[in-house]
């Protein structure tokens, strides 16, 4: 009976659940599939309210005045280098914050005092001026540099990864040591591929980090042809009604009859987000790994 019981509450507990889950994605989807809709619809079933989950009048017009000059293929290499960039300096130095730390006071003296510094800079920033200025003291300003270096040691992220390592069992690193293994060697070669589902869980926050951030661009870069793409999807987004007033210019007036301020505000949306949606499926797998390492103990 006590079975039969279980049974029954755990089939309306997976439906309930399934049902929950259902309505919270389609909530989730929702807004995103409209605004998808809303790209690929005219300017005038979309300023009547018409459009939903369906384009109505498909044009890629949107998509063509994103598109438009070469600006935004200028923009998205300049953002693709500067994630890889980033991100390879971000992994290598988290790598280095969190191995030493994540021993012991007794094997690395001065543990704390470290920590202490490191958590402090979490805590208090020297502030938007102060960087601002170092960066143009080092000769940085309007240099692809000038937006990875000042964020080149992201603390959470080594906290994190330390973390994960000292949940590592201690045997592994012991029995390297006894085959007379160097700390380079024991780091790179026996710890490092043990925790890959950590460091694309640190890698993924790296990229979205360097992807979405605008602002950076817009204050380090003086010229609008070194923009990243999402400080020039911003500059588009803001002064979009502005150039849809443009007259005289030839390609502009092939499309601008076709849009309005708000489905080109939803191409540009889409296209700046559609790469980490492009990239996310193949690191999820990593990601959830990496959430839910630290609660293994070896």
């Amino acid at each position: 009976m006590g079975n039969l019981f279980y049974t029954r509450g755990q089939r309306v507990f997976n439906v309930v659940n399934h049902v929950i889950l259902i309505v919270t994605g389609i909530t989730c989807l929702a807004p995103f599939v409209n605004l998808l809709a809303i790209s690929f619809s005219a300017s005038a079933p979309v300023s009547a309210g018409k459009v939903l989950f369906w384009p109505i009048e498909f044009t890629l017009s949107s998509y063509e005045f994103a598109l438009l000059g070469g600006k935004f293929m200028r923009a998205f290499f300049i953002s693709m280098e500067r994630v890889v960039l980033g991100v390879c300096t971000n992994m290598v130095m988290i790598t280095l914050f969190a191995y030493p730390l994540s021993k012991s006071r007794e094997k690395f003296r001065g543990r704390n005092l470290y920590m202490i510094y490191f958590v402090t800079t979490m805590i208090i920033g020297g502030g938007l001026i102060p960087t601002y200025l170092v960066v143009v003291k080092l000769g940085l300003l309007n240099s692809l540099w000038a937006l990875i270096l000042p964020g080149m040691m992201p603390v959470g992220s080594g906290v994190m990864l330390m973390n994960f390592m000292r949940q590592m069992p201690q045997d592994i690193e012991e029995a390297a040591i006894i085959d007379g293994a160097g700390v380079f060697y024991r780091l790179v070669r026996v710890l490092l591929p043990l925790l890959k589902p950590a460091l694309a869980t640190m890698a993924l926050f790296s990229i979205v980090g360097h992807w979405n951030d605008w602002f950076g661009g817009m204050i380090y870069m003086q010229s609008p042809d070194r923009y990243p793409l999402q400080t020039y999807l911003q500059t588009l987004l803001t002064n979009i009604d502005q150039i849809l007033r443009l007259v005289g210019t030839g390609d502009y007036n092939l499309i601008v009859g076709m849009i309005n301020a708000r489905t080109g505000r939803a191409a540009q949306l889409f296209l700046g987000a559609f790469p980490m949606l492009a990239i996310y499926p193949f690191l999820q797998k990593y990601f959830v790994k990496g959430l839910v390492i630290g609660s293994i103990k070896g």
